[in-house]
């Protein structure tokens, strides 16, 4: 089934999606579009992209606008991916904060933009092998992201061989359970344990009552203007504590306003300032 679509259409979708999320589409999305909610429109017994968008975007239709959102996120992801952060993690901060965690303080960790797991729990476990007795002291890690179906998919945490390509064999064999007659993986309670999952909105309100020593967000912000982009770097830059560290996607960069903020430790890894 052929359905009419148009540029407007297409300009109103991008409008709303970049109102709402802070991601921009360019003109070559415009087929994604179509191909990412066509299904959806037939099953609503629509004919047109212009009747949905009438639909999604009215006042009652807040499901509906959380599926539009969800279909035109990108989910792409897998275990350690960019490895060289969480090596970075594990030698150069983990021992810093362990120490403070020994003590009492409270430590956290924030995995935003953590799509469907893999991340938070790529975390999780380098916390496991560094600090095996974790759960016995204050420390969390919270993962959010805007797309309600991606966390209902980590929160199920079930993997695939795709996901799992790159976790170190031991870790594989140490923090998984393996589902042999589905080739599915699953973490460990242990490794679950340690994350909670919120829905949130990057460019929203962010509740959060204590600061992070630890803020994980790769590969969200590079869907987003320069202007979205500096709002975001600015919030995390108040939500780090004074030497936190700021981990951001390999082909991102630190706004220029804010490098006497950051000190750059490594391959996009940014210590906070005082």
């Amino acid at each position: 089934m052929k359905l009419a679509y148009t540029t407007a259409d297409f300009d109103r979708i991008s409008a709303f999606l970049h109102r709402s999320t802070g991601i921009l589409l360019t003109k070559e999305n415009d087929r994604m579009v179509y191909a990412r909610l066509a299904a959806r429109v037939i099953d609503l017994g629509l004919d047109s992209f212009a009747a949905y968008i009438d639909q999604a975007l009215g006042p009652a239709a807040i499901e509906e606008r959380d599926r539009l959102v969800s279909a035109l996120t990108t989910n792409t992801t897998h275990f350690y991916r960019e490895s060289y952060h969480f090596d970075f993690l594990e030698t150069e901060v983990l021992p810093g904060l362990i120490q403070r965690a020994r003590s009492g303080e409270r430590i956290r960790i924030w995995s935003a933009g953590c799509s469907t797991g893999e991340e938070p729990y790529s975390l999780a476990m380098c916390l496991l092998n560094a600090f095996p007795d974790v759960g016995n002291h204050d420390l969390k890690i919270l993962a959010t992201d805007i797309d309600r179906d991606a966390l209902a998919r980590a929160t199920a945490a079930t993997y695939g061989a795709n996901s799992i390509r790159e976790i170190p064999k031991p870790f594989l064999d140490r923090f998984f359970d393996h589902v042999q007659t589905t080739e599915q993986y699953t973490p460990k309670p242990t490794v679950r344990s340690l994350v909670t999952y919120r829905q949130l909105n990057l460019i929203g309100d962010w509740p959060f009552r204590g600061l992070f020593d630890v803020i994980f967000c790769r590969n969200v912000a590079i869907y987003m203007d320069a202007e979205t982009q500096e709002q975001i770097w600015t919030g995390f830059c108040g939500a780090l504590h004074p030497g936190g560290h700021l981990f951001i996607g390999h082909s991102e960069r630190m706004s220029q306003s804010l490098r006497s903020s950051f000190t750059a430790v490594g391959n996009t890894i940014y210590r906070r300032e005082p």
